[in-house]
């Protein structure tokens, strides 16, 4: 089944479409999964470094925890019964480290206050006022409140107060058997030591459990105010990557997390990006190709349609002369001369024509020579008008059985010798003749019939110019004309059949001439060929073989 014309034109770009839209889809979904496995890493990477430091405060608190349930659980006795020597007995058995007091208090009377415990005597004695008594009768005074108000606690647990920042204190209520507060225990903490001690050591802890070896943790601390009260090392440039405060007591500071190298995260990152930047190189290059491939087999589809117009033109470029030739061979071999004069008439159309086929025949010839790159020229320094002139006489039979004047310009001017190929300098001018009476048979009947034929030194150049006054070339036509196979789309110009590598040849030979060929035209206004070609130099071979330059090479696959 054949498809429409129309259909056919559309067809490589719904085949792209059907690669295109497939491969969108898998790019959008592959870049769906790493963005999801990205952000995975990273919360995975957090989740861990949220583990470290939740490690981290749990020690401290359980060292301060442990400590303050293990001193401060005091019997009720101590206090109803004042057996605050068993208390001094016990704090001096037990020991504790990092606090800077153990204290006291009982709520049987008014006129109770707090007692420090003095470890040098193992006894209690009345503090003197300080901040840090203050600080106590701030911790105390709830308890105090409710002991006064004769109300029950039925769970005991351990308090911490941290309203002065400067004492931190823990606290302990102490209950009789009804559930009554009799007294608090308490301890005020050393800062010095949770800095110095404590932190190392839970930080240590933590460090030896966790797989840090391709991060380098690096944890430090902030008090309230900001200020870096502790670190493992030398703080990286960046922020720290996770933050938590203390959960037991210093929990106004802050610990933070932040890797000494480069983090996981960062790495998934970086990752992430690549993959996506991998896929999106490999697209485009797959992208790229599809289109190479469309834009080859588009390519492909009109240099074949171009050589299917050119068997059919040149099919009928053959038929024409062979057609007349037979004619006019017939006539005279059937006796229908009425004399030497037409007899000469018949033969001068034979020859036209014969020279027409010749001339053909040569372009396709050259053309199949050109292209397999072995094709080449013999220079000699020749007299281009005499060139001219013999090209010009030989097709004087064709012009006037055309209705043509040819106008030759410039002949009487002598010119310097240039080094060419005779033969194929007249071959090309023989095509652009060719062209021009092809195309001025297009015009209408307005008595233009001339083909003008000029000759004129431009500085080192001599330049050839054949001016018609046909029909003209768009100006967005003529970069294409010289390409194989290209005929101007124009309707009017496509009515006229030929071969399409009559202006091919002529740039080949130029070109090998180490000239130039231009055009100058505009629609209805007919056009201007010219052939530069340079003046002789000493030092020019004699034979050249015809590697088309690279520019040359290069347009014919642009058309």
């Amino acid at each position: 089944m054949r498809l429409p014309p129309a259909l056919k034109r559309y067809t490589q770009w719904i085949g792209f479409t059907a690669v295109l839209i497939p491969l969108l889809v898998l790019l959008a979904l592959q870049y769906r999964s790493l963005a999801r496995l990205d952000q995975t890493a990273t919360l995975v990477h957090k989740a861990g470094l949220n583990n470290f430091l939740e490690a981290v405060t749990t020690d401290v608190d359980y060292f301060y925890r442990t400590n303050a349930e293990r001193v401060l659980d005091l019997p009720a006795a101590v206090f109803t019964q004042d057996q605050l020597a068993k208390a001094a007995f016990h704090f001096k058995k037990k020991g504790v480290e990092g606090v800077k007091r153990l204290f006291v208090e009982r709520f049987q009377n008014e006129d109770d206050h707090p007692l420090y415990f003095n470890p040098s005597c193992a006894t209690f004695q009345p503090p003197l006022w300080s901040p840090e008594l203050r600080a106590v009768y701030v911790a105390s005074s709830p308890w105090r409140i409710l002991a006064n108000k004769g109300g029950r606690l039925e769970r005991v647990r351990l308090m911490v107060e941290e309203k002065d920042p400067d004492y931190r204190i823990l606290l302990y209520p102490i209950t009789d058997d009804s559930s009554r507060v009799v007294g608090v225990a308490g301890m005020v903490l050393d800062e010095d030591y949770f800095r110095d001690h404590v932190l190392p050591e839970a930080v240590k802890q933590s460090l030896a459990t966790f797989d840090s070896s391709d991060m380098e943790p690096i944890v430090s601390v902030a008090d309230a105010k900001g200020r870096i009260v502790y670190t493992n090392g030398p703080l990286p440039g960046r922020r720290m990557e996770v933050q938590k405060p203390f959960s037991l007591v210093f929990t106004d500071w802050t610990i933070g997390l932040a890797s000494r190298h480069t983090t996981p995260a960062v790495v998934a990152r970086r990752n992430f990006l690549l993959n996506v930047g991998l896929s999106a190189a490999l697209a485009t290059v797959l992208v790229g190709g599809v289109l190479l491939a469309l834009r080859t087999a588009s390519r492909e589809m009109k240099l074949s349609r171009m050589k299917n117009e050119f068997v059919s033109n040149v099919s009928h470029e053959l038929r024409t002369p062979l057609a007349s030739i037979r004619v006019f061979a017939e006539f005279l071999r059937l006796g229908r001369v009425d004399g030497p004069e037409k007899a000469r008439e018949y033969g001068e159309y034979i020859e036209t024509e014969s020279r027409r086929l010749t001339q053909l025949v040569n372009n396709i010839l050259d053309f199949a020579s050109i292209e397999s790159g072995r094709k080449t020229y013999h220079f000699e320094r020749c007299d281009v008008r005499e060139v001219v002139c013999g090209t010009l006489k030989t097709f004087g039979v064709r012009l006037r059985q055309s209705g043509f004047d040819i106008v030759l310009q410039g002949a009487e001017t002598p010119l310097p010798p240039a080094r060419i190929d005779a033969g194929a300098i007249a071959q090309s001018l023989s095509n652009l003749l060719d062209n021009a009476v092809k195309y001025s048979n297009l015009k209408s009947a307005n008595g233009k019939t001339d083909i003008t034929v000029s000759l004129r030194r431009d500085g080192d150049w001599i330049v050839i110019s054949v001016i018609d006054q046909g029909i003209g070339i768009p100006r967005d036509e003529q970069r294409k004309i010289f390409d194989r196979f290209h005929r101007v789309s124009t309707g009017l110009v496509h009515d006229v059949k030929g071969s399409g590598l009559g202006l091919s040849i002529v740039r080949h030979i130029v070109d090998a001439h180490r000239g130039r060929v231009t055009v100058e035209s505009r629609p209805g206004e007919g056009s201007t060929f010219s052939i530069h070609l340079p003046i002789d130099s000493p030092n020019a071979p004699d034979t050249q073989p015809l590697a088309a330059p690279a520019e040359a090479r290069e347009r014919p696959s642009e058309a």
